[in-house]
């Protein structure tokens, strides 16, 4: 049976591809709030004739396409959310929602997924198995793939394999990434508090100061990575947010710091956090104050199995020939991982960056992508599911 061809398929749908994907830009809604955006991506689905539940995870969607012969279960997740970010940029379909913006390109992922339930619907006959389409809200930090499969996702039907993209603007257009393995680090929050006594800004003397102790808590935490990871291990440990006082000429109680810290592997991961805690407080003592420490455990790194992704590695050769693609990982995160840690799969990247629409990093306020590069997704991710569900060009 010979295979469909994905990337006409794809460019044929681009026009209809940009038009919608302007539309959701116009219209951003940030997590557990996608309510616009889920209920158009849920009529499109019902009418193609899916099988279509709402409400999952909140405000997430979920899909059924059944073949017309038993195989695998694949799920493909596209998420739907956007960033608490004012747009600042001069596009005609800049955002319509003050102080929301799709700064990550998660209205092309949701543009990408229904695309392909349209492609792939037309091929159900030809297809041995199932394809469960997950939309997922509140990717951004905020626990959406938790409650999604918290709300059943993985089960009835189980997948036996999952697979999702993501563009990617550091990657140029034309290229896509893949690799085996960790590609996108695990992410955790911590907040240090540093108590001290307050008092006169002309009185130092008289009080003891927390904002001296905190500022030599930030110097000294850059020192794990440098001092106290191997150098063939990748880790950030990076503070985002110092904040303490109210005026300038107080000392206050208190000061707090905010940070983040990444990494590929989970044992590093908690002793970095033991040597945060131990340095802060040690520091801290040294000049007469206490520190303590909470923390977050956002997501866990995106791990790709080797099955998958062979896959994923042999569709994109297909479509987009072996030379354009790069094993590059990331440590940026997703939550993508929660669901690979239950079922084995494949995140990949689409190159999507040019020196005309994406000049601006992910989440900047001027953040944009080279449209073209969703035929490429599209593309690739029908063939991967070709791969799986419709057999080989030689059967």
């Amino acid at each position: 049976m010979a295979q469909p061809d994905f990337r006409k398929e794809a460019e044929a749908h681009y026009d209809e591809m940009v038009a919608m994907r302007r539309d959701f830009h116009r219209h951003p809604e940030l997590g557990f709030e996608e309510t616009r955006t889920s209920g158009i991506v849920a009529e499109t689905l019902q009418d193609l004739g899916l099988e279509v539940q709402r409400g999952i995870g909140q405000t997430g969607v979920v899909a059924l396409l059944e073949g017309s012969r038993p195989g695998p279960t694949v799920l493909l997740r596209f998420d739907m959310d956007a960033l608490p970010i004012q747009e600042n940029s001069d596009i005609a379909y800049a955002s319509e929602n003050p102080g929301v913006m799709h700064a990550c390109g998660h209205d092309g992922h949701t543009t990408m997924g229904l695309t392909l339930a349209k492609i792939l619907s037309k091929f159900q006959g030809d297809m041995a198995g199932t394809l469960k389409f997950v939309f997922q809200p509140a990717e951004e930090g905020l626990g959406g793939a938790f409650a999604m499969i918290a709300d059943g996702v993985l089960e009835n039907p189980k997948p036996d394999v999952a697979l999702a993209m993501h563009l990617w603007t550091p990657e140029p257009y034309g290229n896509v990434r893949v690799l085996e393995g960790p590609c996108m680090s695990s992410s955790s929050v911590f907040t240090l508090t540093v108590t001290g006594r307050g008092g006169h800004g002309a009185a130092p003397h008289m009080a003891v100061d927390p904002v001296l102790a905190a500022a030599h808590i930030v110097a000294a935490l850059q020192s794990i990575v440098s001092r106290n990871v191997d150098p063939q291990d990748s880790v950030v440990v990076s503070i985002g947010e110092f904040k303490a006082g109210t005026t300038f000429n107080v000392i206050p109680d208190d000061a707090v710091l905010k940070g983040t810290v990444r990494s590929y592997n989970n044992e590093l991961h908690r002793m970095i956090y033991r040597r945060i805690l131990e340095m802060a407080t040690k520091m801290a003592e040294a000049f007469s104050c206490t520190a303590s420490m909470e923390t977050i455990a956002i997501v866990q790194a995106v791990v790709n199995a080797p099955e998958p992704t062979a896959v994923v590695y042999e569709a994109a050769a297909q479509i987009m020939g072996e030379d354009h693609i790069t094993p590059k990982r990331t440590m940026a995160s997703e939550d993508m991982g929660f669901i690979l840690d239950e079922i084995p799969g494949c995140y990949f990247f689409i190159g999507a960056g040019n020196d005309e629409e994406a000049r601006f990093p992910h989440h900047h306020s001027r953040f944009n992508f080279a449209e073209q590069a969703m035929i490429d997704g599209v593309a690739v991710m029908g063939q991967a599911v070709a791969n799986y569900l419709m057999g080989s060009d030689s059967e």
